[in-house]
């Protein structure tokens, strides 16, 4: 098995941002963090809906930029690894890659607001590894 990314909404990126592009985000965040296998979903939504899922899922009554649902854990699971979702909002984010970048690290079990810095550190190195 290999990574599967499924993607939908890319009619709302404003910045060219296709289908691979997304794939390649994911496959290095997520490889960045020891993941090869496994599928996700990435969805560009707008901003009522990213905002109705940050409301009923973290209690905050306003939108975001991006948004991670991680489904299986770390341990064994039954069939093909299920990542989980990123769900990112356009209007909302200032760069799409690293919003997508973002999410996978947190689908990859990584946490900005309980680390010292070392996700957004391996963010920023992914970043800088795609720039020309």
């Amino acid at each position: 098995m290999t990574l599967e990314v499924e993607v939908s909404g890319l009619e709302r990126a404003r910045d060219g941002l296709a289908a691979e592009d997304v794939e390649q985000l994911c496959a290095l965040a997520l490889a960045s963090a020891g993941i090869e296998e496994g599928h996700l979903a990435v969805a560009l939504v707008d901003r009522e809906e990213i905002r109705a899922l940050n409301r009923e899922h973290r209690g905050r009554d306003a939108a975001t930029d991006v948004l991670s649902f991680p489904v299986d854990g770390a341990g064994p699971a039954a069939g093909p690894r299920e990542l989980g979702d990123i769900v990112i909002c356009p209007p909302e984010t200032a760069d799409l890659r690293e919003a997508v970048v973002h999410g996978a690290l947190h689908l990859a079990g990584m946490d900005h607001e309980t680390d010292d810095g070392e996700m957004l550190s391996l963010q920023r190195e992914i970043l800088r590894w795609l720039q020309p």
